[in-house]
Order: structure tokens, then C-alpha cells, then sequence
């Protein structure tokens, strides 16, 4: 694909076996973090030779496939997208379907260290919203939940996000004893800041050396407590992911809640992702997958590359088989979220 020809408009969306439109890709850049959270990785990752990797040219020509496929949304995730080298070139480049009309919207996930030198730049490539995952402002429970992380660096990235235009939401991860008192005061902390929050249960991908179980903190019971001290308030806002909102009346912020095992979410699922290796999972949590190194390889026409995402759409499951209880508190699948996307 001439990286440099801009794309012809849009075709009509990719729609899948149970009538869902896919109209948001998430595209792991990489699976190598500076982090090391407990819920995510395990302490001594290995992570992938940097030549099973899609090259950067690689994972432009595979996402303007998409959005001429009827992709609106893109996000980059990790891993943590913002370490891996040259990736601003990509951000830069994937701006000019936001320049076109053929993408509504260009985002990212990141655990924020690296913000307070990339803001800027995020933001002349067009991005206007990112997600920044934080799940304690404590620096000794931030240190032991990241396991190498700093969050004075974290707040600095946001504080740089914020002055820049960036709109950030805060993705926080509900844990057992470990968070869990601490939520009320994070969605003040946001609220407070300007920023939307969204909550997330964790979910059991990959081996974490420890026992799910001993994590797992069902979103509908936070939600009942946080309805004793404030007043929620149903909201229909969408951003066009999973999180179902609630504002906060005496906030005034917005509260999100993802929720993949007390409130499946996969009957609106409108996602795919893709990993930095080239393979698209159309469910987040099954193993079926496609192989698009292979047909981005191929050769510089796209024909197989626009077959290959026409047939992985096709096998779009209905739905995944997220569990976590005594008897299920080893993962539902092996890989890591670092590597999916989360």
C-alpha cells in the first residue's frame, strides 16, 4: 500500500456472523511494558524477539486497511505503546485518516510514564482523549501493584497531558484488599482533576504467579457500596468501548464501570484486536485468531490482507468465557494482556 495515497471513502462497516458492526480496532504496539503489574504480567516476562514484531510501516499499512474497512475508532495500546521506539512516527502518520474524515477518532492506553515528553506530540498527531491506567495514589501501594513503577512520574505525565488539551480518563483496576477502600477517594481525585474514571474488574488472562481468586472484586458489589455514599445517576454516554456510565451527582464526574464477569458486555461488542506480532483476536478472551503478518507479507497489494480481515471477521464469536471462582482461578486463556491489548 502507497502509505502516502490517501484512502477512498470508507466502505460500508464489517459486520459480523450475530449483526455487529466492528468499528473499533485496538492495536497492541508492543508487549514490552516499564512496568511489571500484578494483574498483567508476571515479575520476569519473556517478552518477543523484536523480529516476530510488525515494523511500524507495517502496522500503519494493516490499520488503513481497517479504516477503509469501516473503522471510525483506533486505539494503541501495549504493553505500554509509548516505549517502543520511533512509535510518534506512527501516531503521526495514522493522524492524516483524522485529517481525511475517515477516522472519527485516534486514542491510546498508557500507564502514563512517558506522557510528560510525548503529550505534545500526541496531540499535534491529532489524538484528543487518551486512557491513563492508575489504580492507587499511594506511592508505596503504586510501587507494589506495578512492581517497578514510580508515581510521581505517572501524576507529572498527567499533569503535562491535562495542560496540553488532552482529555484523560483514569482506568483503575478493582482489587481485593488491596484497592478497594481507596476507590471512593481515586473518583474524588479525578472527579476533582477534571478527569472521567472507569472501573474494572480483573480479568484471567496469562499467568501472574498468583491465584485470581485472591484479586477478583466484583464491580456490582463496589457499585452497590459507591450508591450508599453518592447518588449514581444512569447516563446513555458511550465512547464507543465496553464502560457503562454513571455521573456522579455530587461530583459531577463521570464513573465507568467494565465489567466482563458480573455483567457480560459482548452481546454490543463492536471490537477487534490486533497484536504486535500481526495476529487479530476477535474476541478478547478466545484463542481463535487470524494470522495478518503472513498477508501483509504477502505483497504490496492488499488483496489478501482485505481477504484474510474479511475472513477472521466471519469467525467472530458471540461472546467469551470469562470465569473467576475456586475452580476456575487459573487463566481462560495463556496469553498476557500486554500482549492482546488491553
Amino acid at each position: 500500500m502507497d502509505l502516502d495515497r490517501p484512502l477512498s471513502a470508507a466502505s460500508a462497516p464489517m459486520i459480523d456472523p450475530f449483526g455487529r458492526a466492528v468499528t473499533y480496532l485496538r492495536v497492541s504496539v508492543t508487549d514490552r511494558c516499564d512496568f511489571r503489574c500484578v494483574y498483567c504480567m508476571s515479575e520476569h516476562m519473556n517478552f518477543l524477539p523484536k523480529t516476530e514484531l510488525l515494523t511500524l510501516e507495517e502496522l500503519d499499512r494493516v490499520c488503513s486497511a481497517f479504516v477503509h474497512k469501516g473503522v471510525r475508532k483506533l486505539r494503541l495500546t501495549g504493553g505500554e505503546p509509548l516505549v517502543r521506539r520511533d512509535v510518534m512516527t506512527l501516531i503521526k502518520s495514522l493522524g492524516r485518516h483524522l485529517e481525511t474524515g475517515a477516522l472519527d477518532e485516534l486514542t491510546l492506553t498508557t500507564n502514563g510514564s512517558q506522557l510528560a515528553r510525548h503529550a505534545a506530540g500526541l496531540y499535534a498527531a491529532g489524538v484528543r482523549r487518551i486512557n491513563v491506567s492508575l489504580d492507587t495514589l499511594k506511592p508505596d501501594l503504586f510501587a507494589e501493584i506495578t512492581r517497578w513503577g514510580r508515581l510521581p512520574q505517572v501524576l507529572a505525565g498527567i499533569e503535562a497531558a491535562k495542560r496540553t488539551g488532552l482529555k484523560i480518563k483514569i482506568n483503575t483496576v478493582a482489587l481485593k484488599g488491596v484497592n478497594e477502600a481507596e476507590i471512593p477517594s481515586l473518583i474524588e481525585w479525578a472527579h476533582e482533576e477534571g478527569h472521567d474514571i472507569t472501573l474494572i474488574e480483573t480479568m484471567p488472562m496469562g499467568d501472574i504467579d498468583g491465584d485470581r481468586t485472591d484479586q477478583y472484586l466484583p464491580l456490582s458489589e463496589v457499585r452497590r457500596a459507591l450508591a450508599t455514599r453518592w447518588t449514581l445517576d444512569e447516563m446513555d454516554f458511550r465512547t464507543g468501548g465496553p464502560a457503562r456510565y454513571v455521573r456522579v451527582k455530587e461530583t459531577g464526574g463521570k464513573l465507568g464501570f467494565i465489567t466482563p464477569l458480573t455483567h457480560n458486555f459482548c452481546e454490543s461488542c463492536n471490537r477487534v484486536r490486533l497484536t504486535c506480532t500481526g495476529t487479530l483476536y476477535m474476541c478478547l478472551g478466545q484463542d481463535d485468531a487470524a494470522d495478518l503478518r503472513a498477508a501483509v507479507r504477502a505483497g504490496e497489494s492488499d488483496d489478501i490482507l482485505n481477504a484474510a480481515i474479511d475472513e477472521a471477521i466471519g469467525r467472530k464469536p458471540k461472546g467469551h468465557d470469562f470465569i473467576i471462582d475456586r475452580d476456575h482461578n487459573r487463566p481462560a486463556v495463556a496469553r498476557h494482556m500486554s500482549l492482546t491489548g488491553g
